[in-house]
Order: C-alpha cells, then structure tokens, then sequence
C-alpha cells in the first residue's frame, strides 16, 4: 500500500488502513509514560499551586516555577477507578484503573512525552525529560545547546535569550498496541491537544511561545537521544520571559544546515528506559510515514500560502455580540470531562454558544511557522456544527463564520441520527447532544507545500483547536468528548465541504451530562 493511499483511508476507509483480525494484548500493554533509569534527577517540588489567577509578572523562572509549568501541562493530575456494566456470563465487575492528566488523550494512552532544554538556577543547563510518574526531570545531556537548536530550527528564532525549549514527541507503541496503525492518526491529533494545553498554561505562566512544526528531525532526535523507530520529535516550542526574536525565515548570511552536520557534532548516547511491554510489534507503515515526513536541510522549510476563506452563500445568523471567557484555568481544568454516555439533553443559550466558538477560534491564534510574519492569514481549520435545541436557532448543519462571529446555514434538519448512524462505535447517544461539532480543514493536507509532514501538521493543529474547545465548554459547564470513530465521508456530505476542498478532522459533542458514578482521587497538593 502506497503511503497517500494509507493516509487516504486512514481518514476515509480506516478498515483498509488497519491490519485485520488485531488483538489488543491487554497484559503486555506499555506504561503511559517513560520512565529513564541510572541518569541524574532533579526533582520538582510537590506543592503545586491550586489556581492560576494572580501569577507574578513575568520574570525569568526558577526550578520550582517551570515545574509548576510541566505539571499543568502534562503532569499526572487524577487517579480513577471505573465498573464496567456486568456482562450476562460475568460474575465479577471489571474494575479499570487508570491515571489522568488535564490534557485529554485516546484512551488515556498518551502516546507523547516532553523534553525540556532548560537554563535555570539551581539546575545544570542541559537536556532533560520531563518524568511524569514521579514529577521530576531527568538528565538526559549536560551542556549549553543554543547554537544547536538555533541551526536545527533553521536560525528562526534567538534560543540564546529563551530560559526554555519544549520538545513534544511521539511513542509510536504506546497506542500502537491498541489502536493499530489507526494510532498515526491519534498521535498527531494527541501531540496537539498537549500543544494546546502547552500555549494556555504559558500564557497564565507570562511566558511567551511559539510553535515550531519544522525543523531538522534527525538532529533534534539525535539531541535527545531517541530512536526513530520508536519515538520522534513532532513539535518544538521555545518560552522566554525576555524579548527574543521569532521569524519564519532564517538569517541568509547564515546558510542552510543539513541534519548531518550537525549530528556530527554531538556524541550519540542510548539513555536506557523503561515501558514494561515485552513484546513490541512493528508498525511499517508509521515508521515509513515518520521517515518521509523527516526534513534533512534547512532549506526544505516552507510556508503556506494564505488562501481566501470559502465559506458558502448560506443565510447567516448573528450570534449575540459576547466578550471573551474569563476563567481560572486551573480550576476549568479539573472540572474537564469527557461524558460519553453521560450527556443528557439540555437546552443551550445563544450566549453559551457564542462564547464556546468564539472562545475556541480567538483563543486558537498563536505564533508558528506556517504562516508569513507579520501578515493576518486565514484561519487553516474551521468549525461546522450540526445544532439541536439551541435557543432561537432552528436545527440544522451551520458553518461558523468567525470573521463575521455568526452562524452560515448549510442546511436545516436534524442529524442526530444520521451521525450516529456514521459512528463505528455506540459509546456516545447523539440523540441526547446539542452541539455535534466538527473541525475542519484542507482535504490534502497541505500536502502540495508539506509534503507528508503537512498531515501529521494538520492533525496537530487539530488537536489544539480541539483542546481550546473542551476547555471553553468547561468553562460553561459543559462537558465535550472527541471522537475520531465517525464517518467522515457522511458528515462531509452534510455539510456539503467536498467542493470547498475540506474535510471533517474531528467530531466533537458538547453538551451538558450528569457525574458519573466512579471514584477518583485527584493528585496535587
């Protein structure tokens, strides 16, 4: 199978894309984090801070802060335990445990981990990764790194005056074992959840950041110290606190770099690591993915053009003019749940449902590589809704336009069950869901300008539109769960996208739901 036909039908056809007849090897299931072994440790400390709101200026951090920083970020945040309902052959509920972090993952898998390059007080600089299970860094590299990343990212932006640098990878096993190659999908759309989750707590932290999707794979990889069979770097993110400089070009007088010079400068090192699985399957198709996707000089960074917003002709309804949500993130973070047969049917108020879209796409715009400085670009993704029960909004398909903050009619209906009827598994009841959201966006990928990189690019950018979503309707006392068990082709149909050149990346109800009966137990002080 060709690699465009593989990614035609991981989006389209997923039974195509995945290896028949795969059993899930429950009792050889990998952790949801690495864990590093014989390296130097730097613990964090434990009190983590309760709320959000009153930060300190912005100031350059110290160990305690950016630990802080991590925890909200991806830290372990919640241990629960959940019955499954009784089978007629069981005798004995299966009791599943598991642990939750703020950033939402398939099957509370989390196939990413963070690597921080790190230049604070009380810590030698260096390379570190951040060890979720034990809220701590580990040594990874000892040493100033600056000039390197500089190179590796092509020389965009000034790493020297950043205290930080974030690295977000990918495990390809951790949900591989389970999910198939299905996984290539999750992943990216997972590694952007945590990149939006990332961008919102800086923000609260003061930090300033910016989103790097391009780079030398080969010597970011060789920098950490990882196997591209088995983990690769998917996105970087520098944070400063003082003025630094961000560009989508590189300084000319600079030159372009290629990945193997400047592997050859570093000594390769083999950090040995734990992820308990004993029997590690080959997934071909993700490893041959993650090779074509790889960028070997400098010199093949692109932009993407701006291109004008095809939005339809449809009638547009006015959302209520509404200001910005104001929240403790904190606090919206815990409240965060992803229902699924929880929901229960309610009314929703134009005012919810214009803070919720407004919330999510303003909230959505941060600084990246893909788009020309200095110059407003259209938005790359966009959001459809198919609404029922919404206060003075007759049921049917709409496309939000967020330039004009109203409703484009695409069609009217109900389509509740048309889109459950699109689900490959029954684990939501859309009949009692209100807002059926969609993200969309370009039908190739960008394929043309990114090449194969441009589809794991575009997952990402999902997956933190998606994040700022869920985090918005927690806001408003609604819960959202994301779902890529849907038919696409049906709901692109619905909203008529095929002759816009879109597609529908991701479905989304939101809504409100009653507590689940489970136990849990959160994790900070």
């Amino acid at each position: 199978m060709s690699l465009d036909e593989f990614l035609h039908n991981l989006h389209f056809d997923i039974d195509k894309a995945s290896v028949p007849n795969w059993e899930v090897d429950w009792e050889d299931a990998p952790l949801s984090y690495k864990l590093y072994s014989g390296l130097p440790e730097v613990p964090f400390s434990l009190e983590v801070p309760l709320t959000l709101e009153g930060q300190e200026p912005p100031a350059k951090p110290d160990l305690r802060k950016v630990g802080n920083f991590l925890w909200y970020v991806y830290g372990l945040t919640q241990v629960s335990q959940s019955v499954f309902p009784l089978d007629s052959k069981d005798k004995i509920a299966n009791l599943v445990q598991s642990y939750r972090r703020f950033a939402p993952s398939g099957g509370a898998l989390y196939p990413n981990e963070l690597y921080v390059y790190l230049k604070v007080e009380d810590s030698p600089v260096g390379m570190y990764h951040y060890d979720v299970a034990h809220h701590r860094l580990v040594l990874l590299r000892e040493g100033n790194f600056d000039s390197y990343i500089a190179r590796a990212l092509g020389n965009r932006c000034d790493i020297s005056s950043c205290f930080g640098t974030v690295f977000v990878s990918t495990m390809f096993w951790k949900n591989f074992f389970k999910y198939n190659n299905f996984s290539y999908r999750l992943q990216g759309l997972d590694a952007g959840v945590v990149i939006g989750q990332l961008l919102e707590v800086a923000k609260r932290f003061g930090f300033a950041s910016g989103v790097y999707f391009q780079f030398l794979d080969r010597a970011m990889n060789h920098l950490v110290g990882l196997s591209e069979q088995d983990e690769s770097v998917y996105a970087v993110i520098p944070l400063s606190v003082e003025p630094t400089i961000w560009s989508t070009n590189g300084s000319e007088k600079e030159g372009f770099v290629s990945a193997a010079e400047l592997c050859r400068e570093l000594t390769a090192i083999q950090p040995h690591h734990y992820i308990r699985s004993r029997r590690v399957k080959e997934y071909p198709m993700l490893t041959m993915l993650n090779e074509a996707s790889m960028l070997d000089s400098t010199q093949a960074f692109r932009l993407i053009e701006a291109k004008e917003s095809l939005i339809g002709d449809g009638h547009a309804e006015e959302l209520p003019h509404v200001d910005r949500l104001s929240y403790d993130l904190a606090s919206v973070c815990r409240k965060r749940f992803s229902p699924d047969m929880d929901f229960v049917l309610g009314k929703v108020s134009q005012p919810q449902l214009a803070a919720l879209l407004k919330e999510a796409i303003a909230s959505f715009s941060y600084r990246n590589d893909l788009d020309e400085a200095h110059r407003k670009s259209e938005p790359r993704l966009s959001l459809y809704g198919c609404l029922y029960n919404v206060e003075g909004i007759s049921n049917g398909a709409y496309h939000y336009d967020s330039a004009a903050h109203a409703l484009r009619l695409v069609d009217l209906g109900d389509y509740r069950l048309q889109l459950q009827s699109g689900m490959s598994l029954d684990n939501v009841n859309l009949l009692q869901i209100p807002l059926c959201l969609h993200v969309a966006g370009d039908r190739e990928s960008f394929r043309t300008a990114l090449g194969y990189r441009g589809y794991r690019i575009q997952q990402m950018e999902a997956g933190m539109l998606v994040q700022r979503l869920l985090l918005a309707a927690s806001a408003l006392g609604m819960g959202g769960h994301p779902l890529l068990g849907f038919d696409a082709n049906l709901s692109d149909e619905i909203y008529k996208m095929e002759p816009l050149g879109k597609t529908s990346l991701i479905q989304i109800p939101i809504g409100p739901y009653r507590h689940r009966p489970w136990l849990k137990g959160s994790l900070h002080s």
